[in-house]
């Protein structure tokens, strides 16, 4: 079987993987972090789990920048959806686990299962992108690639403002939850995936593909699972957990 082929079939391996695990999370629930305490089984400290967990995808697209110029296209918007896709993974990998303020450690289970994702759409994503996805040097000025790009950088921001709004939720030498207020919480109970979800929508119009498509269906699977989980727990536990708020998206879902 020839690459292409290959990441053709992975493509259909991810949307059964989205379905299966939109099941899996809607039967079972999450369980990371608050939610871990509910399941039994070895667990790792939470800043080298998540570190390693999202690395694959981080090497993969750095690879294929390395590599000498005669072995990827040399397309501008090829390079630059690439990189779209690795200031991600350097985020993600490099800043986002070491600003971990007192993380629950992640089950092993659940971190084995990340970084098996992250190292086979890692691969599928740059590996198509760099050697066979095909686009005019126009294609950067053609409005999918404006708009997606534009929504790739605003999901991006909201995402990263939302994790800092929820790691500064307690003041030192406090512990418990707080109901999560500014930005984009005052409308929904996960601001954060939110904005990792419109980022990967953002990443699909801008490539154009059923790749990132893929992506971003199995991305939307996954937070929506989990924001909905949150949100019945935010409710459980508050009272006064604002009514008005919507799951995942504002005034939507």
């Amino acid at each position: 079987m020839d690459e292409l082929r290959l990441l053709d079939a992975l493509v259909y391996l991810e949307g059964f993987m989205a379905f299966v695990v939109y099941v899996g999370l809607t039967l079972v629930g999450s369980s990371y972090g608050r939610y871990s305490s509910q399941w039994h089984g070895p667990r790792l400290p939470a800043r080298p789990s998540w570190f390693l967990q999202e690395l694959p995808s981080m090497v993969w697209p750095l690879y294929e920048f390395v590599r000498p110029a005669a072995a990827r296209m040399g397309s501008l918007p090829n390079r630059v959806l690439l990189a779209m896709f690795l200031i991600h993974y350097l985020q993600r990998t490099l800043v986002f686990p070491f600003l971990i303020q007192g993380g629950k450690p992640t089950m092993l289970f659940t971190f084995v299962s990340a970084f098996l994702f992250c190292t086979f759409n890692g691969y599928l994503q740059s590996r198509y992108l760099s050697q066979f996805a095909v686009y005019a040097e126009d294609w950067v000025a053609h409005p999918c690639f404006l708009t997606g790009s534009a929504l790739w950088l605003a999901g991006m921001v909201i995402n990263i403002h939302s994790d800092h709004i929820l790691r500064n939720l307690r003041k030192p030498g406090e512990t418990g939850y707080k109901i999560p207020t500014g930005g984009l919480f005052e409308y929904v109970s996960a601001a954060n995936y939110f904005g990792e979800l419109v980022e990967w929508c953002g990443f699909a119009l801008a490539t154009w593909s059923l790749r990132g498509g893929v992506f971003a269906l199995f991305t939307f699977c996954v937070l929506y699972t989990r924001a909905k989980q949150h949100h019945q727990w935010y409710h459980e536990k508050f009272e006064d957990y604002p009514k008005s708020r919507k799951i995942l998206i504002p005034f939507v879902l």
